[in-house]
């Protein structure tokens, strides 16, 4: 079995990495920041041949980070960081099903032929309402400052809807199963299937992309009045890259793992309460062998039910059950005492939960460069009472 293991893991996380690349997979990569996931684990890389994983691309397709650096200077906006924060949480909207309070255009809604499969056609009105929503789970929107104190703007987030109900509907037609410890619904690229779920799955890289820009536009126009940049850095991390490695064309899965091909840069976000990074990958042997790909967060240490406890949902409002190992207030306080304006969130997104990021940098230090190390001022996610059945 061709698999190599970056970092150190659970066993469990480890054997779910060998399963799927014993279905049908040329070669597998776990990055430092793998943990369990639905049949692939977070931080899982695949490569195939003529084939896809639609559960290791996941219900998230295309969930990616964007980052952009600002002409602006924390000097001349560190008196409205709370301004700036209530702002965006007033102007951005998070949590599941939830439609953008303003009507956003994007190519991708009208000139694309997989609206004219059937299922994703369906979804269009849903879709355009969706766009340039956030959701929940650990999704986010993020102001930082860098070493020079210049601004930029983080966010993390996919298809919505979209790409959840599209993977719902694909994931049955090849007779995959939903879960955790399931085998992977690896569909052939030949077959008609294949080739609608292929569409399906790059129309919600688009559809993402035009999302993440919107919001980050949005963001800019709150902070300095415009959308002017200095630079911008957008990769997908749950997608099926058609790339060439050996000379060889493969479909490479990455699930939560950034694409870092040499000189390209890549944006991975830390916890709410630790530095985010932009990365650049590197031209080494060591690149190759991880078929250029990178962690895209710092990994999870800790299940959410374990950090927050279990709650039952009841005529839409969250019962607590028992209690989990996270105490918010003090989690809070934490935060703030770092300097970090925090809007949203719930104990199960605690910088407690995660791994350091620097930890799990150093793994992979011999194939990116870190060219940025970005400082949270303000983290806006959606609040802990959002109902998320399938949060990643």
């Amino acid at each position: 079995m061709d698999l190599k293991v970056i970092g150190e893991h659970e066993e469990k996380t480890i054997e779910q990495m060998k399963n799927c690349v014993n279905f049908g997979g040329v070669k597998g990569v776990l990055c430092a920041d793998g943990h369990l996931g639905y049949a692939q684990p977070v931080g899982g890389v695949v490569a195939y041949r003529d084939a896809v994983s639609i559960s290791g691309v996941g219900f998230d397709i295309a969930c990616g980070n964007m980052a952009v650096k600002l002409p602006v200077k924390l000097a001349e906006i560190e008196h409205r960081l709370d301004e700036i924060g209530l702002a965006i949480a007033k102007s951005i909207s998070f949590g599941v099903g939830r439609s953008n309070k303003t009507s956003v255009e994007a190519e991708c809604l009208d000139e694309d032929d997989a609206w004219a499969i059937d299922v994703v056609g369906d979804l269009r009105d849903m879709a355009a309402a969706q766009l340039g929503t956030v959701g929940s789970g650990n999704h986010y929107v993020d102001v930082f400052k860098d070493e020079q104190d210049f601004i930029w703007i983080g966010v993390h987030f996919g298809s919505r809807g979209l790409g959840h109900k599209s993977t719902t509907h694909f994931l049955k037609a090849a007779g995959g199963k939903d879960g955790m410890l399931v085998d992977p619904c690896v569909v052939d690229l030949k077959s008609d299937l294949g080739q609608q779920y292929l569409k399906a799955m790059r129309l919600g890289g688009r559809y993402a992309y035009a999302g993440r820009e919107w919001v980050c536009d949005e963001v800019s126009r709150i902070i300095q009045g415009s959308t002017e940049r200095l630079v911008e850095v957008h990769n997908h991390h749950n997608f099926a890259f058609e790339e060439e490695h050996d000379g060889e064309t493969l479909f490479v899965v990455r699930k939560g793992s950034t694409p870092a091909f040499p000189g390209q840069k890549c944006f991975v976000g830390g916890s709410m309460g630790d530095i985010s990074v932009i990365l650049e990958g590197r031209d080494t042997p060591a690149a190759k062998e991880n078929l250029y790909s990178t962690i895209h967060g710092a990994g999870r240490v800790m299940s959410r039910t374990e950090a927050a406890g279990k709650s039952r949902w009841a005529k839409g409002k969250k019962v607590k059950i028992s209690e989990g190992k996270i105490n918010e207030a003090e989690m809070r306080k934490k935060v703030a005492a770092q300097g970090v304006r925090l809007y949203g969130a719930g104990a199960d997104e605690s910088p407690d939960v995660y791994r350091k990021l620097d930890d799990v940098l150093s793994y992979h230090a011999d194939s990116v460069n870190v060219l940025h190390r970005l400082t949270p001022l303000i983290v806006a996610m959606a609040g802990a009472d959002e109902f998320d059945p399938y949060k990643d």
